[in-house]
């Protein structure tokens, strides 16, 4: 018995999406394909296993529930980032809010966040570089996170940020020297 090998066809997926019939199988593609992905990126902003896992879900939910808003002007992948980035933003505020913390305050809470996180297996270099990272103001670490791991162009960024690519460039070398700093400080 040979198994079927399902490969992704986004084109193919977005008429399915459009069709009545077809809309939730090709959705469970769309979240099969995206998930890890989304949930690194997501994790990447909110630090902690659980909370990544809920705002992952949160953000299937609302693509789900505006996929008819979706008219393929960007590609897909763009629309479900800038959902689970905006997701992902406004989690961060709330637990700002939560904690009685400024929404200007640095992040420090999310430092905490990773040092209590019991999924979180790196070594010192590694935690380090995650304290450093978190340390960041949001959008530097958002445009970090999306260049530095997820090895995105410039382009892609803008089209999800909606930034300049000069801005994201400004972004990340900014991002750059404070994690240098940070690096420098507490050798």
């Amino acid at each position: 018995m040979t198994k079927s090998i399902h490969i992704y066809d986004e084109e193919t997926v977005i008429e399915q999406l459009h069709q009545q019939d077809k809309a939730r199988q090709a959705f469970s593609k769309v979240v099969e394909h995206y998930s890890q992905p989304l949930y690194w990126q997501i994790r990447r902003m909110v630090i902690d296993h659980d909370d990544a896992s809920d705002v992952l879900q949160n953000t299937f939910v609302k693509a789900w529930t505006n996929i008819d808003n979706f008219r393929g002007d960007a590609k897909l992948s763009t629309w479900l980032y800038k959902i689970a980035i905006n997701e992902s933003i406004t989690f961060i505020n709330k637990k700002k809010a939560q904690n009685n913390i400024a929404l200007t305050d640095d992040n420090a809470f999310l430092v905490n966040n990773l040092e209590a996180d019991t999924y979180f297996n790196g070594d010192d270099a590694q935690i380090k570089l995650q304290k450093a990272i978190a340390t960041l103001p949001d959008k530097q670490r958002l445009v970090f996170n999306m260049r530095y791991y997820d090895e995105m162009k410039y382009e892609d960024i803008s089209e999800i940020l909606g930034t300049s690519v000069g801005a994201l460039k400004a972004s990340y070398h900014h991002a750059i020297k404070k994690i240098e700093a940070f690096f420098a400080d507490s050798d």
